[in-house]
C-alpha cells in the first residue's frame, strides 16, 4: 500500500512580523510612546492626580502634553499624610495646576492636610460647576475664606469638612448660597471631658440647609436642643451620623422622633470601625476625673443600655446591617 506524503510545513510568518517579534523578545522592552493616546489617558487616570502631575508629567514632552488633558481632572484627588509641612507649597502648586488643566470641567475635589484660602479662591475663580468638595485637616482654610467663596459654588451637592478650626459662621454662608446641598459632613474629634455644650453649628445647619438628605456631625458638642432644631429644620433628612456626640441623650420623645424621622441613624455610642479617621474617646486633661459617684455609664441613654445589654458590650449594634450613604 502506497504511503501518503507528509503534509507541507506551515508557511513562515511575514518577514516584518518575524523581525519585530524577535526584536521584542530579545529586548524585553516596550516603547510606551507608541501607545494610543486614549490608552495613556486611562493609565494616567488610574495613577491619580498627584502621581500624574509629579511623575508622568515630567517623563517626556509627549506625556507632558497628555497630562494636561482636561479628561484627567474631572475629579481632582489630593491626599496628603500631612507629616512634611515643607511640601505643602508644592501640593498647593499641583492642585492649582490640576484646576487649570481641567478647563473648568472639574466636578469633584478632595484636598487633605494642605488646603488654604488661596487654594480655595483659585478653585472658586476657575470652576463653575463643582458638585463635591472635601476638605480634611485643612487648617489653612479660615472662616473668612470659606465665607468669601461660598457664593461661587451654587451647584455644590456634597461638602465634607473634617477636622478643621472653622466656626458656625461659614456654615451659614454655605447654607445661604449652596441651595443644592444634599450631603454635609462637619466632623471633629469626640471629647467626653470637659463637658461643654455648643449648639451654634447645629442651629446654623437647621436654619440654612433645609434640603439636606445626609448629615454627619461626628464628635459635635451640640445638646438635645441642637439636635431637635436639626430635625425640625431639615425635614428631608434620611441619614444622620451623630457618633461621639456625647452631650446627646436619645431617650424619651427625642429618641422616638429620631427613629420615626431618620431612616439610617448612627447613635452617639455606636461603633466607629468604619470611620476613616482616628475615633477614640478623649478625656481632655489627664488630671480630670469624674466627680465622686459618677462613671462612664452615667452618660448612657436608655437606648444605649439596651444596646450594651443586647450585644454584651461588643462593637456591633442593631444598625450594623445597613449600608450608610454619607
Amino acid at each position: 500500500m502506497d504511503t501518503l506524503p507528509p503534509p507541507p510545513p506551515p508557511p513562515p510568518p511575514p518577514p516584518i512580523f518575524q523581525s519585530n517579534w524577535k526584536a521584542l523578545i530579545k529586548s524585553r522592552k516596550r516603547n510606551w510612546l507608541d501607545l494610543p493616546r486614549d490608552v495613556v489617558l486611562t493609565i494616567f487616570r488610574k495613577l491619580g492626580t498627584i502621581d500624574t502631575l509629579h511623575r508622568a508629567h515630567n517623563v517626556c514632552t509627549t506625556w507632558r502634553n497628555i497630562s494636561k488633558d482636561p479628561f484627567l481632572y474631572h475629579t481632582i484627588d489630593m491626599p496628603n499624610i500631612g507629616t512634611d509641612l515643607s511640601m505643602d507649597w508644592y501640593l498647593e502648586l499641583l492642585c492649582n495646576r490640576a484646576v487649570d488643566y481641567s478647563s473648568g470641567q472639574v466636578t469633584d475635589i478632595n484636598i487633605e492636610h494642605f488646603g488654604t484660602d488661596d487654594v480655595l479662591n483659585h478653585i472658586a475663580d476657575s470652576v463653575s460647576h463643582l458638585r463635591r468638595l472635601r476638605l480634611v485637616g485643612c487648617y489653612g482654610v479660615t472662616d473668612e475664606g470659606l465665607c468669601e467663596v461660598a457664593e461661587k459654588f451654587p451647584h455644590l451637592e456634597e461638602l465634607d469638612i473634617t477636622i478643621s478650626s472653622l466656626s458656625d459662621t461659614p456654615l451659614q454662608a454655605i447654607g445661604r448660597h449652596c441651595h443644592q446641598l444634599k450631603t454635609f459632613k462637619f466632623n471633629i474629634e469626640g471629647f467626653r471631658h470637659p463637658h461643654m455644650e455648643y449648639d451654634d453649628e447645629a442651629f446654623a445647619i437647621a436654619k440654612t440647609m433645609p434640603g439636606l438628605r445626609h448629615l454627619q456631625l461626628f464628635g459635635n458638642k451640640m445638646s438635645n436642643a441642637g439636635l431637635l432644631a436639626i430635625l425640625d429644620g431639615c425635614p428631608l433628612l434620611e441619614s444622620l451620623d451623630i457618633r461621639q456626640c456625647f452631650n446627646l441623650n436619645l431617650v424619651g420623645s427625642l429618641g422616638k422622633r429620631c427613629k420615626e424621622q431618620i431612616k439610617y441613624l448612627r447613635r452617639p455610642y455606636d461603633a466607629t470601625d468604619d470611620y476613616p479617621f482616628q475615633a477614640e474617646f478623649h478625656y481632655g486633661s489627664p488630671d480630670e476625673e469624674y466627680p465622686d459617684g459618677i462613671s462612664d455609664i452615667d452618660f448612657l441613654s436608655d437606648d444605649d443600655f439596651a444596646y450594651y445589654e443586647f450585644s454584651g458590650g461588643s462593637e456591633f449594634s442593631e444598625y450594623d446591617g445597613y449600608e450608610y450613604d454619607f
